[in-house]
C-alpha cells in the first residue's frame, strides 16, 4: 500500500531517527472504516498496545508473520497514516489460551477477557466464513505486543 500520508509519516520519522530500518509495514485495525477509526484512536492514546490476528490467514496468504523490532504505520478508517508502533512481541496460542492481561492490553471494550473473546470470536467467525472454514476455539492467533513509537 502506498499512499502520500504513509511515505511522508515515513520520511518524517527516519529524519528524526536515521538508524530505522528500511522496511515497514502499513495496515489499519478492523474490516470497517469505523473500526480502523476506533482502535487507531485507542493506539494514539496510549490505550490499546496489543492486537490479535487469524494465524490461518497468514498462512493461506503466505504472508510474513509480524516480528519484534517490525514497524508499522497505523492507518485510520480513510487510509491515512496516524501513526508508527514498533512490535514488541509475538506469540501464536491457541484462541482459549489468550490471557486476561493480553486481552486487558487490546484496550477494546471493558478490557476483560469476555469481552475480548466475544468480539473476537465473532470476528473471526466473519474471517473463516469467507475462506469456507470453520471457527473452534483452538484456533491459532497471532498475539502481538507493540508500542506507540511516533504520530504527528
Amino acid at each position: 500500500m502506498s499512499n502520500n500520508s504513509i511515505i511522508q509519516m515515513w520520511e518524517d520519522y527516519r529524519k528524526i531517527n536515521p538508524n530505522a530500518p528500511k522496511e515497514y509495514e502499513a495496515w489499519a485495525f478492523g474490516d470497517s472504516k469505523e473500526m480502523a477509526d476506533e482502535l487507531a484512536n485507542l493506539v494514539l492514546e496510549g490505550t490499546k498496545t496489543a492486537t490479535a490476528s487469524n494465524y490461518t490467514l497468514y498462512e493461506l496468504e503466505n504472508v510474513t508473520l509480524p516480528f519484534v523490532g517490525l514497524h508499522n504505520i497505523i492507518l485510520d478508517g480513510d487510509g491515512k497514516a496516524v501513526g508508527i508502533a514498533e512490535t514488541t512481541s509475538v506469540e501464536i496460542v491457541p484462541f482459549d489460551q489468550v490471557t486476561t492481561e493480553h486481552a486487558y492490553l487490546e484496550g477494546e471494550g471493558d478490557r476483560t477477557l469476555r469481552y475480548w473473546r466475544d468480539v473476537h470470536e465473532t470476528f473471526f467467525k466473519k474471517e473463516f466464513k469467507n475462506i469456507n472454514q470453520a471457527f473452534n476455539c483452538k484456533i491459532p492467533v497471532v498475539c502481538e505486543r507493540f508500542k506507540l513509537i511516533y504520530k504527528k
